[in-house]
């Protein structure tokens, strides 16, 4: 389950609502030599001793990435994306013998860190956020967060007709317009916006382009207040409640609008999951 934009602002405000004041004791990581080996973890971990007795001042997540910002000037850079759990463990509670990152604070709290699949975490100085890929690419000011006041439908409109590609490739992945969109929440969005995958942005009509910024900000307002989708689990352990209208669990099943059965499409690498009448 892909950590995307509500799930990852839902974890920053837990995280900085637990760890703000917290000063950083210790660290352990473990079980990391694949991801290492892949290249999602840096081989030298020790930068990890950048955040030691350092205090927790906020978290803050933008797309899909978080930052743990710490008063000495370092940062934990989590982005648990494509499957992972970040949990907060009171003191004297019990920690899971899995994990791959764990903190630990002068308290005797910890947060703990588990990929399942893909994804990164790591401690940077302030003045090296910029060398990092998730940082730059998730942070950057001049790509649109869909849930800041910045996105209107006056930008978001002339951004979509300078575009001659797919709406997936617009909404998704390294050249997308806007941060913190996986397939998951494009799958809702272009099912609620009554638009095909494979149409190109230029060729949107102007209802269909209101149709698609209204989808997009449905969605995530809606996965935000239900915190999280149903596979979501937050910083306590609590599941989401969001379900999705489209997905590879629902291949087969009635359309919600109309019954006709949905149906699975190659679009870009991956599939993407929609009702052939209403979508058409």
């Amino acid at each position: 389950m892909s950590i995307e934009l509500p799930e990852a602002l839902i974890l920053a405000q837990q995280l900085s609502s637990e760890l703000q004041g917290k000063t950083v004791k210790s660290w352990q990581v473990k079980d990391c030599e694949r991801m290492q080996r892949i290249g999602l973890l840096d081989k030298d971990l020790t930068s990890f001793n950048l955040l030691v007795g350092g205090k927790v001042t906020a978290a803050v997540a933008r797309g899909n990435a978080i930052r743990v910002k710490v008063d000495n000037g370092s940062n934990l850079l989590l982005a648990p994306e494509y499957g992972g759990h970040i949990f907060f463990h009171p003191s004297k509670s019990e920690v899971p013998k899995k994990f791959h990152l764990k903190v630990d604070f002068n308290d005797g709290s910890a947060l703990t860190v588990r990929l399942i699949s893909m994804g990164h975490f790591s401690a940077l100085r302030d003045s090296d956020l910029e060398h990092s890929y998730i940082y730059r690419r998730d942070f950057n000011p001049a790509i649109a967060s869909p849930i800041e006041k910045a996105f209107t439908f006056k930008h978001f409109s002339q951004l979509l007709s300078d575009i001659n590609r797919a709406l997936k490739s617009v909404l998704v992945g390294k050249d997308a317009v806007v941060v913190g969109l996986s397939n998951s929440a494009f799958q809702d969005i272009i099912f609620r916006a009554n638009l095909h995958p494979k149409r190109k942005a230029s060729e949107l009509t102007p209802d269909e382009q209101r149709a698609l910024f209204d989808g997009i900000g449905v969605v995530l307002k809606e996965r935000i207040r239900l915190k999280g989708k149903i596979q979501f689990l937050d910083l306590y352990g609590k599941q989401g409640q969001y379900e999705p209208a489209m997905g590879p669990n629902l291949k087969h099943q009635p359309c919600p609008t109309c019954q006709t059965p949905i149906a699975k499409l190659s679009v870009g690498g991956g599939h993407v999951y929609l009702c052939p009448k209403c979508q058409a």
